[in-house]
């Protein structure tokens, strides 16, 4: 794989009623942007001029019809639709769901066919998106179907980075759902993700207790002793660098966090409620476990914000960079692997570590 220096970065709208069209256009409004990659846009030009309007931006905008029509240093919107839609910001509205379905099913198209380099999506809401062809909780799922591999849910800041056993799953059924494979499979995740994605040698990772304070030797839960002490244990003897279960109560007011590459969650809240109080507006949503690259905000539609000019970019501006930057990791990552002479000094620089 070669090094590539302009990354066509692929965004795909989300809901057309949030904030989406705001932090995008507000994110490019900077030429310098232009410097660092190639954004393409999949909406239409008619909604993308709308919101330029609506917020009263001065930037051009290059409407394509295929995508071999893209541009270098320019704005690029991929035309997925030829028809006006009707914008009510603040709304939730199953009409704004499913034309975010369709920027984001383009998007993901033009994804495996390397027609983009990394795909950066906007929030959708979870529920109006739900129709006949798209029964999914969200991007990551979807993901999953479409793209080789096994994906997870991977919170990323500059100081902090946070994955999940499982993410969009009720409570009441977390503890079933963790199973020896599946934190093994997680776990082996992250790890290669530290090491193709970012750059990491020897990563290690912190797991946290699916229980309070690990179920107190079986007082409060059998899980942590019986399911994750044991497969944390197997994979040390295999040469993985994984600790734990640490009690999540502490973890991070400890700042216990800041000894690790990786902190593995046992589920959604526990793992993001810490995260986003600690990086809230500059951290990312990385879908890692894939051979390709997506990544988001740290946010959600922010209903309560559309339309007034008021929303926050600078997660979406960070999750573009994100995106770039773990693009370029990877391909050294893979540059390496494939040169026996340079993946042999790797491994005596490793020991020297």
């Amino acid at each position: 794989m070669s090094k590539k220096e302009q990354i066509t970065v692929g965004i795909s709208i989300g809901d057309l009623n949030g904030i989406g069209g705001e932090i995008i256009l507000k994110t490019f409004l900077d030429s310098r942007m232009l410097e660092f990659c190639t954004p393409v846009i999949f909406a239409s030009v008619k909604l993308m001029s709308f919101y330029k309007k609506h917020f009263g931006l001065q930037m051009n905008l290059h409407g394509i019809h295929k995508l071999d029509q893209i541009a270098h240093k320019k704005i690029n919107v991929f035309n997925v639709w030829k028809e006006g839609v009707n914008v009510q910001f603040g709304e939730e509205h199953p009409e704004a769901g499913a034309y975010a379905i369709k920027s984001f099913k383009s998007a993901v198209r033009a994804l495996k066919e390397d027609k983009i380099d990394v795909l950066v999506t906007a929030p959708i809401h979870k529920h109006n998106i739900q129709a006949e062809d798209f029964k999914f909780p969200g991007h990551t799922d979807y993901l999953n179907q479409e793209l080789e591999g096994n994906s997870m849910m991977f919170m990323i800041s500059e100081s902090l980075r946070v994955g999940l056993l499982t993410d969009h799953l009720p409570v009441k059924d977390v503890s079933a759902a963790i199973t020896p494979e599946l934190i093994e499979t997680k776990i082996k995740t992250v790890t290669q993700t530290l090491k193709q994605d970012f750059g990491i040698i020897t990563p290690k990772v912190a797991v946290l207790g699916i229980n309070p304070h690990t179920g107190d030797n079986g007082v409060i839960g059998k899980e942590d002793d019986e399911v994750v002490r044991p497969t944390l244990a197997k994979l040390n003897e295999e040469g993985t660098l994984v600790y734990g279960p640490y009690a999540a109560d502490s973890f991070f007011g400890t700042k216990n966090h800041l000894h690790f590459d990786a902190i593995i969650a046992a589920y959604h809240d526990q793992g993001l409620v810490p995260f986003k109080t600690l990086s809230f507006g500059q951290g990312v949503n990385y879908t890692a476990g894939l051979h390709k690259i997506r990544t988001s905000p740290d946010h959600g539609t922010a209903y309560d914000k559309a339309g007034k000019g008021e929303a926050d970019y600078s997660s979406f501006k960070e999750a573009v960079f994100s995106a770039i930057q773990i693009y370029k990791t990877r391909q050294e990552y893979l540059e390496l692997s494939a040169n026996p002479l340079q993946k042999r000094a790797r491994k005596v620089l490793a020991k020297k570590r």
